[in-house]
């Protein structure tokens, strides 16, 4: 096994999230129910919103993802598929739907692997751990995939019936989040 507190992690503004017009790498991912998500399938039915979010226990993650269950029908209009992704395993995944109230898939990024893939992976400072961890309550150790307590930039992107990235946000700074109307004028400008 990997001694993770040996390897060297990307901090926040390494991490540079794939570009419109690359392809988006597939990946396969469990929900909260242990039912398998595939984009490959599921870009078949249309675009994929995919939005990258911390966990249960991010306040703004909570009232973006509300955000978003607001507008779904708008988005769902336009023939997309929204889907979040996160390290937290699945009974944390319950949580958020809880706090949320979403009706869209809450995905768990088992081993980091999708927000690797979309280079959204970053290791937070020793003070933001800690401030994560006890007064947030976050348990990153116990509730993420490994120890390694590394979290996903809030990243979204749009990704295209042919599997290219056609729209993203990203932003390092966790405050800033996509805005649901420019998810749905995106959504508008590729049909």
């Amino acid at each position: 096994m990997t001694n993770l507190t040996t390897q060297n992690f990307k901090k926040a503004k390494e991490a540079k999230g794939l570009e419109v017009g690359q392809q988006a790498p597939g990946f396969e991912a469990k929900d909260a129910e242990g039912n398998l998500f595939l984009l490959s399938k599921e870009l078949k039915n249309g675009p994929v919103v995919l939005i990258f979010y911390r966990g249960q226990w991010c306040p703004i993650c909570n009232r973006h993802l509300r955000e978003i269950q607001k507008k779904l029908e708008k988005i769902m209009e336009n023939g997309a598929t929204v889907v979040a992704v996160s390290p937290e395993k699945p009974e944390f995944l319950s949580k958020t739907k809880n706090k949320t109230a979403a009706k869209f898939k809450l995905l768990f990024d088992e081993g980091y692997k999708i927000a690797d893939a979309y280079d959204v992976t970053f290791l937070p400072d020793n003070f933001s751990r800690f401030i994560y961890n006890s007064m947030l309550g976050a348990s990153l150790k116990k509730a993420n995939s490994d120890d390694s307590q590394r979290l996903p930039i809030p990243a979204t992107y749009i990704i295209n019936t042919d599997g290219k990235i056609v729209w993203r946000h990203f932003d390092p700074d966790y405050k800033k989040r996509s805005a649901v109307n420019d998810i749905i004028a995106a959504l508008n400008s590729i049909k």
